[in-house]
């Protein structure tokens, strides 16, 4: 099982209704990610920053993340929230949501 952190900026104007979508998501979206492998998945609030924390417990994470990406459901939903984000000025190259590092864990 891989543990995974990320973060991401709100737009300020964005927030209720991120947080909106969140309550209602579209049908089809829950559901990619658990056949993807994807478990334990929750999003915490600061702020106008949002922090994600989910499990990852297949056997190719990038090989699932390609089957969510081209979910039509899940593209119909990025297209609902990613104008509401704001990736973080020091992510990764290839990133949207910024990667975290692990520093602690206890089971």
């Amino acid at each position: 099982m891989k543990r995974i952190g990320e973060m991401i900026k709100i737009k300020p104007e964005g927030l209720e209704q991120y947080k909106a979508y969140h309550a209602n998501p579209l049908p089809g979206v829950n559901e990619i990610l658990k056949a993807c492998n994807i478990q334990n998945y929750s999003i915490y609030q600061r702020g106008d920053y949002m922090f994600a924390y989910y499990e990852y417990v297949g056997e190719n994470f990038d090989a699932d993340m390609e089957k969510v990406a081209a979910d039509p459901a899940t593209q119909k939903w990025w297209d609902l929230v990613k104008p509401l984000m704001q990736p973080l000025e020091d992510r990764k190259e290839e990133e949207f949501w910024s990667g975290m590092e692990e520093v602690y864990h206890l089971e």
